[in-house]
């Protein structure tokens, strides 16, 4: 039965920018199965059944399905983690366990495993180290990083003390220091407050216009909706449905107008044409209200525009400009100042003192007795330098003979 709905236009939502997909394939995987057996080698649970797609350049990719529908097994096999039952899988056109190919992926697990000791500054410099990124290049990227997800004022407080959603942001800052090129997120908003779901999807919206690809997988069905180009839904390890939002979310036996808001008189003869021209009585004219997300965050916008305290997050900042493909900007000596000092703001200049006077002393005597203890000059042993990584074959190999499987 055809259904008219003339409602005026609303804005909720990030605007997604439809940009054309790339035909540069970054995932393709193929028939991917995973069988898990039990102890005695029996098959015990058949996680994923014979999946096939493939994830361009530049796209937005979700995987959508219930509990147990094998998503965090794909997940896990394409990050190298899992080694499938039957199929094949390429990123980048190499396997997903190359070194190579794992250097150019960030990943953000379902719950944060970061050390709960270190601070959100020396956590980004502990995976930037990983990657072998330049001590500068990695702080630099890690003020960037810490100020785009809001956490710049907790930059010195132990990541274990954090709240689940501050964890959040910092394990979406370490799944960006090396700036990747697939970047796979389970679950990215949860715990998240409405304003930091909110910079999330923006961020996945411009990490995608710069023509990285991003794996989202997730329960919150808006933000896929919001920020998806095309997703998979999974059910009993088997792909149930695949496509643009568009394709699938099309209701062909309903069309709906949007318009400026009209007149009552106007709107009822509209009403009228619309009935006389379908011989329908399920037409309907209706003024949409604000959705609750629009709402409450004009109310937190005015609140900070009344300078109101908060002890949590910040909103996050602009994203960081590496990530947007802009040279990186060398730190101001007042920044490098700041770190060295914080809580610099906090703390109040202290009050210059008259010195005493000291008692008068041989200088004579003293540079003589100096002179005599001093010891041997010694070069100075240059600083060592960072470990260059090994070669990327041979660390396959070594992969390759822990995990007992061919590449």
């Amino acid at each position: 039965m055809p259904v008219a709905e003339i409602t005026p236009p609303t804005s909720s939502s990030p605007a997604k920018a439809m940009t054309p997909r790339s035909s540069e394939s970054v995932v393709a995987v193929r028939g991917l199965t995973k069988i898990f057996k039990d102890f005695w080698g029996r098959p015990k649970a058949r996680a994923v059944d014979n999946v096939s797609f493939e994830i361009y350049r530049g796209e937005v990719f979700g995987l959508l399905g219930p509990n147990g529908a094998g998503k965090s097994t794909i997940v896990k096999m394409l990050l190298g983690l899992l080694y499938p039952t039957k199929g094949h899988i390429e990123v980048f056109g190499h396997s997903p366990r190359h070194v190579a190919t794992k250097s150019r992926i960030g990943y953000l697990p379902e719950e944060s495993y970061l050390y709960r000791y270190l601070n959100s500054q020396e956590t980004l410099n502990f995976f930037g180290n990983l990657f072998s990124l330049p001590r500068g290049e990695r702080r630099n990227r890690a003020e960037q990083l810490l100020d785009m997800v809001g956490l710049a004022q907790s930059r010195t407080r132990a990541v274990g003390e954090f709240s689940k959603g501050m964890q959040r942001r910092i394990g979406l800052a370490q799944a960006l220091i090396n700036d990747p090129d697939l970047v796979v997120l389970d679950e990215p908003t949860a715990g998240l407050d409405p304003i930091g779901c909110r910079e999330v999807k923006d961020l996945i919206l411009a990490l995608a216009r710069r023509g990285k690809t991003v794996i989202l997988s997730s329960h919150l069905l808006a933000d896929v909706e919001d920020v998806c180009d095309r997703v998979v839904i999974l059910y009993g390890g088997r792909v149930q449905a695949m496509g643009t939002l568009k394709e699938l979310l099309a209701k062909p036996d309903a069309v709906r107008i949007t318009m400026p808001p009209l007149a009552r008189e106007t709107m009822q003869r509209i009403l009228d044409l619309v009935r006389q021209a379908t011989a329908e009585e399920k037409v309907q004219i209706e003024t949409p209200t604000q959705n609750l997300e629009s709402y409450f965050l004009d109310v937190v916008q005015r609140a900070k525009q009344s300078a109101a305290e908060t002890s949590g997050a910040l909103s996050g900042g602009q994203v960081a400009p590496y990530l947007r493909g802009e040279a990186e900007a060398k730190p101001t000596a007042e920044k490098i100042l700041d770190r060295l000092t914080l809580p610099a703001a906090a703390r109040e200049p202290t009050p210059v003192t008259a010195a005493t006077p000291e008692p008068a002393v041989d200088t004579a005597k003293l540079a003589a007795l100096a002179k005599a203890a001093e010891p041997p000059a010694t070069p100075a042993k240059p600083e060592p330098e960072t470990a260059k990584p090994a070669d990327l074959s041979q660390a396959d190999e070594k992969l390759s003979s822990l995990l007992g499987k061919p590449k």
